[in-house]
């Protein structure tokens, strides 16, 4: 075992999958003599020459153009748009196209492209540079959606990733970039939790409370803090935010009967309607509360200064958690009223 960072646990996913398979590439801004804005790919110019990290123009749209024919001709690109806010330019190429390849031509072609995108906020930064576009590739049929919350997931999902045949949009939430944990190095993937597959963080008995990316950690802080007052929470990560394992799911929901969804992405019609509304089709004679759901509010991005009134803190999230559990909270009528 290794102790890194998420960032160079991602760097060490990339190494591995370009050292295992010739066909791999990496492309984007500023990612090979610079090693990116935030340092993943530093050193891998170096090690694998300037024909396999390749330093592209400002131009999202045709990276993603470029990553489609280069997966026509057998490669497996690792696309890294540099900010959340900048993948938007891409949107048409990736949803149109490398989504859909595959199912438009009967199967005769793949598309094992890998978009990582540095996403999410809580770093002090501006609108397009701290957004949660999650829900957009999740709703677009074709594509897989993961969202990783610590080092050796991050790694070893990478890795599953590229070695995928199928389009992955791969989302690493920045403020989780210098979280330390011990990582695997030598994990074989034939060994390792399937991609799609949702983890338990935590086991418990009263609640169920779901978060994927860096809202994972506040989770469990939120079911450490909900201990102490004898509440027993479930926390599970999601992982995969398309397709979502709803097996795992279902199987906590129907012993807790109360679910809460927490992610920093915008309410409405984000990640966490879709989830409670299929549990609420699957395990409605199971559920003693109605779900409930803790985001971010439905506005752009605000300024950093706000951005921890947007975030979801430990907080909202017990807040929900009463809720559901029929205590005293902030929704409770105030005697006198």
């Amino acid at each position: 075992m290794t102790e890194l960072t998420m960032a160079k646990a991602i760097t060490a996913g990339l190494r591995r999958a370009m050292a295992d398979d010739p066909k791999v590439l990496v492309m984007g801004e500023d990612v090979g003599s610079l090693g990116g804005v935030f340092r993943v790919t530093d050193g891998l110019q170096a090690e694998f020459g300037a024909q396999r990290v390749i330093d592209t123009p400002l131009a999202e749209s045709g990276i993603m153009g470029t990553a489609v024919g280069l997966a026509f001709r057998g490669f497996r690109p690792v696309v890294e748009i540099q900010f959340d806010g900048f993948v938007y330019p891409a949107f048409d190429q990736i949803v149109c196209q490398v989504a859909k390849l595959h199912y438009r031509t009967r199967g005769a072609v793949r598309m094992p492209i890998t978009i990582r995108i540095p996403w999410a906020g809580g770093v002090g930064a501006a609108e397009h540079h701290s957004e949660s576009p999650e829900a957009y590739f999740v709703h677009t049929s074709g594509l897989r959606v993961v969202a990783v919350s610590d080092p050796q997931d991050a790694y070893v999902s990478l890795r599953q990733a590229i070695a995928s045949d199928d389009p992955v949009v791969y989302f690493e939430p920045k403020r989780l970039y210098h979280l330390k944990g011990e990582v695997d190095l030598s994990t074989d993937l034939a060994d390792a939790a399937p991609l799609g597959l949702a983890r338990v963080v935590r086991e418990g008995r009263d609640v169920t409370l779901l978060a994927y990316g860096a809202m994972v950690r506040t989770a469990v802080d939120a079911a450490d803090a909900a201990e102490a007052e004898g509440i027993s929470i479930e926390v599970i990560d999601l992982r995969s935010l398309s397709p979502v394992d709803y097996r795992t799911l279902e199987a906590s929901v129907r012993k807790t009967g109360r679910v809460v969804i927490a992610h920093e992405a915008a309410r409405e019609a984000g990640v966490g309607a879709e989830v409670i509304a299929s549990l609420t089709e699957r395990c409605f004679h199971y559920l003693e509360a109605p779900p409930v759901r803790v985001t971010g509010h439905d506005i752009p991005y605000p300024p950093a200064k706000l951005e921890k009134h947007h975030i979801p803190d430990l907080d909202r999230i017990l807040d929900a958690v009463d809720r559901v559990l029929d205590r005293p909270n902030s929704r409770s009528e105030v005697v006198g009223s």
